[in-house]
């Protein structure tokens, strides 16, 4: 028995947090069905502080949606937590990187089990900080300035979720179960929103999650499927019995979530950096889940959450062992023919780019599937359908464009390389959610998805959602054969520019904002602190007392020698006066 408590704290940090972190998911999950099926709720509150009639209380909701939310995100955390050990092992400070996917998942249990806007706080921001340290975790350029970016655009949803708990002082609580209509209602609804739309990097504030990437893999893995990202859909979740209430909130999250797709589905068909594209896939995903919500559908929303964060999660870690064998090398044109060198990563790569198409049968079937049937029975207007559908066909296109690449391509590498998938620490992870991907699906659906309507819908319509995947896959393998496309020269036009910058997104989001003050600051550091404030300030004091003495000295000087003249010359006189 010591021997075994012996060899338990001899493992790798990763690893210690992967058991404890499988062993809570395991023991959470009875409870997870048992809350589900039955539909129950625990409302707790804990009071800490009461003092006269002031109190101060904590408030825990253990619901279907916490529970099975928590179980997912802890589970895909022990999974990433594994491969981290793998991808990560020369890392001298892996201590350090596991504490702080600690802090993330905490961060997000706290944000799901707290209903009280006041105490969601410790998660919402927890997640800002914890991804602001992942983020900047290689300390290059890069991963600083796309640190900054994603940290500033999340400020914003932190200071709208701040206003939201000051103007629901009329309510008299800040519990997100228990709100009703008052006169700033409108305004806390469009706070929630902002609030909502920047963690989940809706149009406009679309541009960190591309610029996150410079995150080590495994927190890709993480973060951009079943944490951060998330965070903004759960919170409407949270909410939707508040605000789908109010008129005009659904039909501006669908718009919005429509631009998404459309917006990251065309530009991850123009990137050739391999986890961009995967970030991108993210984003359009995001748009799906939003627009789920924008139909009034939460619970289908919620299903397709899980669904991606399992799927995406396999794909980030895959993806991330194909750049750990090459040497770090991210760009999809020099990779190819790697179906022969890393089977079975290649092989979990295709299932997960076969479930984010839509592919039937399998997890992202259930739920995608009954998203765009919901749009097709809804009252959208024919334009809403059309880009909807158009997005879905740019995912199937640029699943299938990163697997041409990547996978099935001529082969690109470097003349020195050694790829292997043999690695237990890199596929038992990928293996398990692979195989949760393929199985799992339907069983979710039954789960998470209430059907207390049916939807009568033609053949035509039922077919068209495989049909437009079809056209994209087939658009994609022309695009392939091209030899213009193919060789990426077509990157220098304003119009794949355009696509590529999401829409100019990126420098918009940044120039901008960051030109006029670096212009203004450098005009004060010139004229002010190089300027005036030298002037009056300690160089200048300084240079007038050192004149100063320079010049009294001088002085003191030629007085000297002066009076010393004047002595020589009148002693001069006084004896020629005398000898006269």
């Amino acid at each position: 028995m010591m021997g075994l408590f012996y060899g338990f704290f001899k493992l790798k940090s990763s690893l210690v947090g992967a058991i404890f972190l499988y062993i809570y998911s395991f023991f959470l999950f009875p409870f997870t069905c048992y809350f589900v099926l039955t539909g129950k709720c625990i409302l707790m509150e804990w009071e800490i502080l009461s003092v006269s009639s002031t109190n101060i209380s904590l408030l825990v909701l253990l619901d279907p949606i916490g529970l099975s939310f928590s179980n997912v995100v802890c589970f895909i955390s022990a999974c990433v937590l594994i491969f981290s050990s793998y991808y990560m092992a020369a890392d001298y400070f892996l201590s350090r990187f596991i504490w702080l996917v600690m802090m993330f998942v905490l961060s997000m249990n706290f944000l799901v089990f707290i209903p009280s806007l006041v105490s969601l706080l410790i998660g919402w921001d927890g997640l800002g900080v914890v991804s602001f340290a992942l983020v900047i975790y290689y300390q290059s350029s890069k991963s600083l300035s796309a640190g900054m970016l994603t940290a500033l655009v999340n400020r914003i949803g932190d200071v709208t979720l701040l206003l939201a708990i000051g103007f629901c002082v009329l309510q008299g609580h800040w519990n997100v179960l228990f709100m009703w209509d008052t006169d700033l209602s409108v305004v806390v609804i469009f706070c929630v929103l902002v609030a909502g739309m920047t963690k989940s990097a809706q149009v406009p504030f679309s541009s960190w999650l591309p610029a996150a990437m410079a995150a080590p893999t495994p927190v890709s893995a993480l973060v951009h499927s079943s944490t951060l990202v998330t965070a903004g859909v759960f919170l409407f979740i949270r909410f939707f019995p508040f605000v789908s209430s109010f008129h005009g909130f659904c039909s501006s999250l669908l718009f919005v979530s429509v631009l998404t797709m459309l917006m990251a589905g065309i530009g991850a068909n123009y990137e050739f950096d391999l986890k961009k594209v995967i970030a991108l896939s993210t984003l359009s995903q995001l748009g799906v889940m939003m627009a789920s919500l924008g139909l009034g559908a939460p619970y289908l929303a919620l299903f397709h959450l899980y669904t991606h964060a399992l799927f995406k999660a396999m794909l980030f870690l895959c993806a991330g062992g194909i750049i750990h064998n090459n040497s770090d090398v991210q760009d999809l044109r020099c990779l190819g023919g790697l179906w022969g060198q890393m089977p079975l990563s290649v092989a979990c790569l295709n299932v997960a780019n076969l479930a984010l198409c839509g592919a039937p049968f399998l997890s992202g079937f259930y739920s995608k599937d009954l998203i765009l049937e919901s749009s097709l029975f809804s009252a959208c207007n024919l334009v809403m359908l059309f880009l909807i559908f158009l997005a879905t066909g740019m995912t199937a296109a640029y699943s299938v464009r990163l697997s041409i690449y990547s996978l099935w391509g001529q082969s690109n590498h470097r003349p020195l390389h050694q790829n292997f998938d043999e690695s237990g620490e890199a596929t038992w992870p990928v293996v398990i959610l692979a195989l949760i991907s393929v199985f799992v699906g339907k069983e979710m659906q039954g789960l998470f998805v209430e059907f207390n309507c049916s939807y009568v819908l033609p053949v035509s319509y039922k077919f068209l959602v495989v049909g437009v995947g079809l056209v994209g896959v087939w658009l994609s393998v022309m695009a392939w054969r091209s030899p213009v496309l193919n060789e990426g020269r077509v990157g220098f036009s304003f119009l794949s520019g355009f696509f590529s910058w999401m829409w100019f997104l990126v420098p918009l989001c940044t120039q901008p904002v960051i030109k006029g003050p670096l212009v203004v600051g450098g005009g004060f550091f010139k004229y002010l602190d190089q300027g005036w404030f030298e002037i009056g300030g300690g160089s200048g004091v300084l240079f007038m007392v050192k004149e100063g003495a320079r010049g009294s000295e001088f002085f003191q000087q030629k007085l000297i020698s002066f009076l010393v003249m004047m002595v020589v010359w009148s002693s001069v006189l006084i004896l020629f006066w005398v000898a006269i």
